[in-house]
């Protein structure tokens, strides 16, 4: 299947058929696929983690609002933090990013205040998530990117320190009686014309 193919199959699934799981196969391959993801200057300011025990899950789906059953009957839930300590990106950055793009950030960034180099940070990591959406996608993945969940909770859930969480995705396959899949409920999009202008 092409991309456009994808693009027009591909929905964000509201219910999930608890009894079919993600193969590790395609775990490895979506964990590689993030790490490969693009970022400004190759800063890769992210951790990602990969959930699947359940009673992990339940805590989490306790801190996720109307998403909940999401993830509780999802394959797994993959949380999306970024770097939230600007210092430990400075005195890491030596370890993995050429000269050029050092000079970047020690010129454009770093003289802006914390809280937009943190807001930086952050723009990365939604880049990484149309990576992964499209990803999964095309391994016949289904998945639901969620906003609507509670970061501080989910830091504490999972201990986290320097980063924090953004958003989370659930991923696995559809129940069939999921009536917000194309079959049963067409996308709603504006027209080309209202959204692309050629110039």
């Amino acid at each position: 299947m092409d991309f456009l193919e994808l693009a027009k199959t591909r929905y964000t699934t509201k219910l999930y058929d608890p009894t079919k799981k993600v193969s590790e196969e395609n775990i490895q391959k979506l964990k590689e696929i993030l790490r490969l993801s693009p970022s400004s200057i190759d800063s890769q300011p992210w951790k990602f983690y990969f959930i699947s025990d359940p009673s992990l899950k339940d805590q989490l789906a306790g801190a996720s609002e109307f998403n909940s059953q999401k993830i509780k009957d999802c394959s797994h839930i993959i949380v999306f933090t970024a770097l939230d300590n600007v210092k430990k990106f400075e005195e890491e950055m030596p370890n993995y990013l050429p000269e050029g793009s050092m000079a970047y950030y020690n010129q454009v960034l770093k003289p802006q205040s914390e809280f937009e180099i943190k807001s930086w940070f952050q723009k990365q990591v939604y880049l990484s998530l149309g990576f992964f959406l499209s990803a999964c996608a095309s391994l016949g993945i289904d998945s639901t990117p969620m906003e609507g969940i509670e970061p501080k909770k989910y830091n504490e859930i999972l201990n986290l320190n320097d980063y924090t969480t953004l958003f989370a995705v659930a991923i696995g396959y559809r129940n069939p009686d999921d009536n917000n899949q194309p079959s049963k409920t067409p996308k709603s999009r504006l027209e080309m014309d209202k959204i692309i202008k050629s110039i």
